[in-house]
C-alpha cells in the first residue's frame, strides 16, 4: 500500500444518540446539569501487561503492586505499517460514515441482523472491503487466527471534539464465534473491562521484578478484591491487532471512555461465525453463504 495523508473529517453537528446514550454535542444542544450522568468510574483499577497476561494493581492505588491473571487478550503491536495505515483510512474515508451512538460514526460490512429475534438477511452484503483482503490474509499468519475466517467488518470512527465512547457490552454470540479481533488505528486509546459478576478475585502479591518475574511462577493467593469493583485497563498501541477470546470475551465487558479518546480514533473489528453457523451446526448452509459473501472481498458499507 502507498502512503498517504489523513486528515481528520469535519466534526459533526449531528448526533446520533438515542435513549439514555449522549455525546457532547447532544449535551451541549440539552444544556444544563443533564440527568444522564455517566456511570461512575470502578473503585479499583488495574493494568493488563500483554507480555505476560496478568492485571496489576494501578499506581497510587489500594492494590498497586497486587496482580490476578487475565487470560483471553493477544496484542499484536505494529500489525499494519504507518503507510497501510494511512491508506486504509483514506479508503474508508471515500465511503460514507454513518452517525452512531454516543458521538461514533461507523461502516458496517456484514448482513442486517435483528439480535433480539435471531434473523438475518444477505440482501445487499457483498462482502468485505477489497482493501482488508491484505489484513485477513496476514491475520492467518499467526497461530492463534490462522483459522480465522470472518464475515463482517464494522468501522468505527472516534473524536474527542464529539465525545465519542462506547458503554461497556459482551457482544452477541448467537451469531458472532469465539474470537473478536480489533485493528486499532490513528491514535493510541485504552479498553476498560469490566465484570458484573457477584464474587471476588483472588490476588497474588506481584514479586520485585514484575513483570519479568511472574512469568517463572504463580504465588499463592494472599488477597481478595470484589469483582464488580474491579476495572481492567488494556493500552492498545497505534496500529495493533487485538484479540479476544474465552472470558475476555464471552465474561468481561468491554468499553471505551471518553476520557481515553485524545485524538481521532478509528477502530475496525472483524467477527467470525458461531458453531450454530459453521459446518456440523443447524445454520451451516447458510453460513457458507455469508463466508462466501465475505471473502469475496467486493463489499460497500451496508
Amino acid at each position: 500500500m502507498a502512503a498517504a495523508a489523513v486528515a481528520a473529517p469535519e466534526v459533526l453537528r449531528e448526533c446520533g444518540c438515542k435513549g439514555i446514550r449522549t455525546c457532547l454535542i447532544c449535551e451541549r444542544q440539552r444544556g444544563g446539569d443533564p440527568p444522564w450522568q455517566h456511570p461512575p468510574q470502578k473503585t479499583h483499577r488495574f493494568i493488563y501487561y500483554s507480555d505476560t497476561g496478568w492485571a496489576v494493581g494501578a499506581e497510587e492505588s489500594d492494590f498497586e503492586g497486587w496482580a490476578f491473571p487475565f487470560p483471553g487478550v493477544t496484542l499484536i503491536e505494529d500489525f499494519v505499517t504507518r503507510e497501510e495505515e494511512a491508506e486504509m483510512v483514506q479508503l474508508m474515508d471515500r465511503e460514507p460514515w454513518k452517525l452512531s451512538q454516543s458521538g461514533r460514526r461507523k461502516q458496517d460490512y456484514g448482513p442486517k441482523v435483528n439480535f433480539r429475534k435471531q434473523k438475518l438477511k444477505t440482501a445487499g452484503f457483498r462482502g468485505l472491503p477489497s482493501f482488508s483482503r491484505e489484513v485477513v490474509r496476514r491475520m492467518g499468519l499467526y497461530p492463534i487466527l490462522e483459522d480465522f475466517r470472518p464475515v463482517e467488518q464494522c468501522n468505527l470512527d472516534y473524536c474527542p471534539e464529539r465525545g465519542s465512547a462506547i458503554d461497556p457490552h459482551l457482544d452477541d454470540a448467537w451469531l458472532w464465534g469465539e474470537r473478536l479481533v480489533s485493528l486499532n488505528l490513528l491514535s493510541p486509546t485504552v479498553l476498560s473491562m469490566s465484570r458484573e459478576a457477584p464474587g471476588s478475585l483472588l490476588l497474588c502479591l506481584a514479586p520485585s521484578g514484575f513483570p519479568e518475574a511472574l512469568v517463572e511462577g504463580v504465588m499463592a493467593p494472599s488477597r481478595s478484591v470484589l469483582c464488580q469493583e474491579v476495572e481492567v485497563a488494556i493500552p492498545l498501541p497505534r496500529r495493533s491487532l487485538l484479540v479476544l477470546t474465552g472470558a475476555a470475551r464471552h465474561q468481561w465487558k468491554h468499553a471505551i471512555h471518553r476520557r481515553h479518546i485524545e485524538a481521532r480514533r478509528v477502530c475496525a473489528t472483524f467477527r467470525e461465525l458461531s458453531a450454530e453457523f459453521r459446518p456440523g451446526g443447524r445454520q451451516q448452509e447458510l453460513g457458507q453463504e455469508l463466508l462466501r459473501i465475505s471473502l469475496s472481498f467486493q463489499g460497500r458499507p451496508m
